[in-house]
């Protein structure tokens, strides 16, 4: 936002300065590259990448543009210009918070695209409306959503660090309404939290004061579970008269759902755990370049230090060039299904499909 004077000169500088044949960006309140992570003071930061033998589509779409949510695949494949040719195609997602909902447009990308990796971010540094601004190309927009495509020879692989540690056993959803949870385990959910805290260090019972949430398991069939298998919601209210709590997300019967914490150490452990899985995965081409979309309430402001998630990064998975911001939510999957998420970093690693000297 320090260089708001500036937006619309931006994407004219770098098309004059830059051989780009595809250019997106937006603003934010903090910004990532080069493994520094400049918050609340001027910065810039742009990530090029050379991609051969990738075909790359950009779009801008408003929120009236989008197909309905009863809408079949063929209308949101028609939406993003998709050719069967083009196989498993990846997207990066940049949406301004105040104009565009990216909820149900990740809801029907899964539907017409469910093999696809989404990522991205909601751009952020401002608290009204048109006070963000998104890019494409030579064209500046301040409303809507940039959307890129990338098909051809490229993997996208997400991680998504979530960064709450679970507290007590898992409970079972055994009655609910919408987004209202009304038993667990056959017993209102107050009651069961009541006695869950009980048994609490007092350290973890101050922090369940303040920073307290539900994580729902969205597999009913997974029986065994670990860090990043839950979607982490906020508790939105609680209903003194019966002990229903209010979440931010719909709730069926039979779903597992667990209370979780979150602090600067959880969410240290969680991010390195997630970066340790997928070390340990061994894909079977090396990751070339990566990007972050982490909240704003990361970096300083829970850690007490800067650099914290890139350095991270680096220790963990080496020296691979990194670029992104802070936003006001995070886009990406959690066991199969792509969310809006808060207090999350979530990192899109781009990787060839092919070996390099054949395929």
């Amino acid at each position: 936002p320090h260089h708001r004077d500036h937006f619309l000169e931006l994407p004219q500088i770098l098309a004059e300065l830059l051989p780009l044949r595809v250019l997106i960006g937006c603003s934010g309140g903090g910004i990532i590259g080069e493994g520094k992570e400049v918050e609340n003071f001027p910065a810039v930061s742009l990530t090029a990448a050379v991609l051969p033998e990738v075909s790359l589509q950009a779009f801008h779409l408003e929120e009236k543009a989008l197909p309905s949510l009863d809408a079949s695949p063929k209308a949101w494949k028609e939406l993003l210009q998709f050719s069967p040719q083009e196989g498993t195609p990846h997207f990066i997602i940049l949406a301004d918070p105040f104009s565009f909902n990216p909820e149900n447009f990740v809801k029907g990308l899964d539907y017409a695209f469910p093999e696809s990796t989404k990522i991205g971010g909601l751009a952020s540094g401002t608290h009204q409306p048109n006070g963000n601004v998104l890019y494409l190309n030579r064209n500046a927009h301040l409303s809507g959503a940039v959307i890129l495509k990338l098909s051809g020879n490229i993997e996208v692989d997400p991680i998504i660090s979530q960064g709450c540690r679970p507290i007590g056993e898992p409970y079972r959803v055994t009655l609910c309404e919408k987004n209202v949870l009304m038993g667990i385990n056959g017993e209102s959910p107050m009651s069961a939290l009541e006695k869950l805290i009980e048994n609490l260090s007092p350290n973890d019972q101050n922090l369940a004061q303040t920073s307290l949430f539900l994580g729902i398991l969205n597999d009913p069939l997974k029986r065994e579970f670990k860090s990043g298998d839950f979607l982490i919601r906020n508790l939105l209210s609680i209903d003194p008269t019966n002990g229903a709590l209010a979440i931010g997300a719909l709730l069926r019967p039979g779903q597992t759902v667990q209370f979780h914490l979150r602090d600067k150490t959880a969410s240290a452990e969680d991010l390195k755990q997630q970066l340790s899985n997928y070390q340990a995965q061994k894909k079977g081409t090396a990751p070339k370049g990566a990007v972050l979309f982490s909240c704003m309430g990361r970096g300083k402001h829970l850690y007490q230090q800067a650099n914290h998630d890139s350095d991270l990064f680096h220790q963990c998975l080496g020296d691979i060039p990194i670029g992104g911001f802070f936003c006001n939510g995070e886009i990406g999957p959690v066991m199969g299904a792509t969310f809006l998420h808060g207090y999350t970093s979530c990192f899109g690693l781009f990787r060839s499909k092919k070996h390099e000297g054949g395929a």
